[in-house]
């Protein structure tokens, strides 16, 4: 028969009393007690030391543990843990690397925070392949965070963000009171002043950048067309497309606005400067190696301009300018609808392939299209 827990003693001191009895061999009465030879012998041994307690489990612990971690070295990544609560074990090993001491192994590292309770299980989502532009300025991602109220109904924080796609460069994080057109461009120039043009911006398809899917031009996007700054718009209903933006998202959530609240505009702000710096600059970054986003990005080249350039055409171009009351431009005796973003711009008309089939081109983009064989208007 095998040990019973609850009286795992008193048929270890049988066993023994047993063996001293003689009448059955050692292996045979281990065939019995369910317990192999080599543990009979050990129970053996014991008693014939002449302990009183020789019957109870001895600790397994080591007498010495000449791996394990060092008081400070423990002490130090739980202080990082504490100041950053959202970092897990490679980013930690990455800060502490750093400092002048010895760096246990990420896996030691969670070990710790295990051992202390400072690690929560994260919930993982499924594998994906991960993408990103070969050089910083290619494209930026834009976007607003959820809206959080301020403290005493004080109105509400829209926070807006702009990442650069290869970097991971936190270009902006700006504590706005709204999200209309003029106070994204506010913050736009301010970033284009800094930190140059990109090439293209990838936002989704919602206000300011977009009316939805079948609409997606807007003021703002035409200013951005003219400081040759493209808009590419995400498809509809999958945020994944910007990614990098949506994980940005959920890091300023967890390091900044977790279970935090604000009075005003302004205190808000001066934690994401705060923590914006020690993003770009401090924080080590998984997709990045556990380098920090400063040491890939670099400004762009192409400045801010003094003055908004208008758009330019071919000498063949038929050009007309698109009322600024009503979103139509008259081309062989009939209106023709373009989108209403392009109020009071000037537009070029140029032949496509197809028989009386005409595009509208606001520079080299085009935004609507004629054609001559249909009945009524076109729209962009």
């Amino acid at each position: 028969m095998p040990w019973r827990e609850v009286s795992l003693m008193d048929q270890r001191a049988e066993f023994v009393a047993l063996v001293g009895q003689g009448g059955s061999t050692h292996v045979e009465l281990c065939r019995r007690f369910g317990i192999s030879p080599k543990t009979g012998y050990k129970w053996l041994k014991r008693a014939a030391g002449g302990a009183a307690d020789w019957a109870q489990d001895l600790s397994r612990r080591p007498h010495t543990t000449p791996g394990q971690t060092a008081a400070a070295v423990e002490a130090a990544v739980l202080s990082v843990r504490d100041a950053h609560p959202a970092w897990g074990a490679r980013k930690i090993e990455a800060w502490l690397a750093r400092e002048p001491i010895e760096v246990p192994a990420a896996s030691t590292i969670h070990a710790i925070l295990v051992r202390h309770g400072r690690i929560v299980p994260p919930i993982r989502s499924a594998a994906h392949r991960r993408f990103e532009h070969p050089a910083p300025n290619l494209v930026w991602q834009m976007d607003f965070k959820g809206r959080f109220p301020l403290r005493d109904r004080r109105g509400w924080c829209h926070a807006l963000t702009m990442i650069d796609d290869h970097s991971r460069y936190a270009l902006c994080l700006a504590a706005c009171e709204n999200e209309q057109t003029s106070t994204v461009r506010d913050q736009l120039e301010r970033v284009f002043r800094r930190y140059g043009l990109p090439e293209a911006f990838l936002v989704d398809n919602g206000n300011p950048w977009g009316n939805g899917p079948e609409q997606r031009w807007t003021r703002l996007g035409v200013w951005l067309l003219k400081l040759g700054v493209d808009v590419l718009h995400s498809r509809p209903y999958h945020p994944q497309t910007r990614g990098k933006n949506e994980r940005f998202h959920r890091t300023l959530k967890a390091e900044v606005l977790a279970m935090r609240s604000f009075r005003a505009l302004r205190e808000v702000q001066h934690a994401f400067d705060r923590w914006r710096h020690l993003y770009n600059h401090h924080r080590p970054h998984e997709a990045l190696s556990q380098a920090v986003p400063a040491s890939r990005y670099r400004p762009s080249p192409r400045s801010m301009p003094r003055k908004l350039p208008d758009p330019e055409y071919q000498p063949g171009d038929v050009l007309r300018t698109v009322s600024t009351t009503k979103p139509f431009i008259s081309f062989k005796g009939k209106p023709w609808l373009v989108p209403k973003a392009f109020c009071g711009e000037r537009v070029a008309v140029r032949p496509l392939n197809l028989d009386g089939r005409y595009g509208i081109f606001f520079g080299a983009h085009e935004i609507a299209q004629i054609d001559l064989q249909a009945a009524g208007e076109s729209c962009g």
